[in-house]
């Protein structure tokens, strides 16, 4: 794998390129970056043009003060995959966060995104009411309060991003030590956190967002969306919500597997990404 850094003008995004072929693009969540698809992307690059970004203000990209709405983080990768690289059509999947910020491009994009992937996430603005499953989420509304979370974070890094890894997952081991470390090695970096919790803030926006442009239009290009089926994993959400957006979708739930789905199901997502990207 090799590593590139892109100077957008107002953000420089790091990535991850290896293989070739069709080339098949992947957004990482919150709290993570785009090691998170590191099981992923060796099998995936056996057939495929790999590109894996860490979104704006994560991993080893820059942290602009604002720009956190999903419509300006998928021009980013838009401005990347296409004026960056050349590249004019591709497959894209997105987990956690990184799935609104996939609809986003698809929605802005349809001619250019083949198929689409969104893991374990809903879309905000898709014609569910509440997308924090009535509040079981608590860290929506906690991330979303100005600066209270940085100010309980920060030097405890370690104590609360620890809580989700070892517990979101199916088992408490589903993220390993070496993987955690990495992670925490990015979200400890200045102004990582509150670029995370950006993403929070900007729900809002994104909820106006998807809402005008499903109103306009619903996906044109087939759609897989897949939910954990245990502990914190959304199950048969993320197949419900892109009903409501898309035209062709396919999907369900992933077995023994909570919200991590490319670490705790990586051979598994591989077989459904080589079924539907085929």
């Amino acid at each position: 794998m090799e590593h590139h850094h892109a100077d957008l003008g107002d953000v420089r995004l790091h990535y991850v390129t290896t293989g070739s072929g069709f080339p098949v693009v992947l957004l990482h969540g919150w709290p993570q970056s785009w090691y998170e698809w590191r099981k992923i992307i060796p099998g995936l690059a056996e057939h495929y043009q790999v590109i894996a970004p860490d979104l704006r203000g994560l991993g080893d990209s820059s942290r602009p003060p604002e720009g956190y709405d999903k419509k300006t983080v998928g021009n980013d990768v838009w401005r990347l995959v296409h004026d960056v690289l050349g590249i004019s059509a591709f497959h894209l999947v997105g987990h956690d966060w990184g799935g609104p910020t996939a609809y986003a491009i698809a929605a802005a994009h349809p001619e250019a995104v083949r198929k689409l992937v969104i893991l374990d996430v809903t879309i905000p603005g898709d014609g569910s009411p509440d997308m924090s499953q009535g509040g079981r989420r608590w860290h929506h509304g906690f991330h979303r309060t100005l600066d209270l979370p940085e100010a309980l974070v920060t030097g405890r890094e370690d104590i609360y991003l620890g809580w989700f890894y070892r517990t979101y997952g199916a088992r408490p081991d589903a993220i390993p030590e070496e993987a955690i470390a990495e992670y925490l090695r990015t979200y400890r970096q200045p102004g990582a956190l509150r670029a995370g919790f950006a993403y929070y803030r900007a729900f809002p926006q994104d909820f106006a967002d998807n809402a005008a442009m499903a109103a306009r239009s619903k996906l044109p290009m087939p759609v897989l969306a897949l939910g954990g089926d245990r502990s914190w994993g959304r199950g048969t959400e993320s197949l419900e919500s892109l009903r409501r957006l898309a035209e062709n979708v396919e999907g369900g739930v992933m077995e023994n597997c909570g919200h991590f789905i490319p670490e705790e199901q990586p051979a598994e997502l591989l077989r459904r990404l080589a079924g539907f990207l085929a």
